[in-house]
């Protein structure tokens, strides 16, 4: 394996798959998100190979879609609101530090 490749399993096979280095973390998180939903589709129907694929797909696609129609996720509000934390705990530590 190179440095732009990945292997990886899914549902028990072995695939080769490029991957930066810097994204190997995400896929792998990936990979194990996909696999354990091909695992959850396999264990509710009798369906195989590319039927269990495809059916999977289509679950998370429609899970992402559902998602955004709901608003999804605001990252940058979460990183204000988490900027917003720091500097209040920020200001209640320096006046912990004048106490003593």
């Amino acid at each position: 394996m190179d440095s732009d490749t990945l292997d990886i399993t899914l549902l028990g096979k072995e695939y080769r798959v490029a991957c930066k280095p810097q994204d190997r973390e995400g896929l792998l998180e990936a990979v194990a998100f996909v696999d354990a939903k091909l695992a959850e589709a396999g264990a509710r129907t009798s369906a195989s190979g590319e039927k269990i694929a495809l059916m999977t797909a289509l679950n998370i696609a429609h899970e992402y879609l559902a998602s955004q129609r709901s608003g999804g996720f605001d990252m940058p509000a979460l990183k204000r609101r988490i900027g917003l934390m720091n500097a209040r705990l920020d200001g209640v530590l320096a006046h912990q530090d004048k106490l003593f």
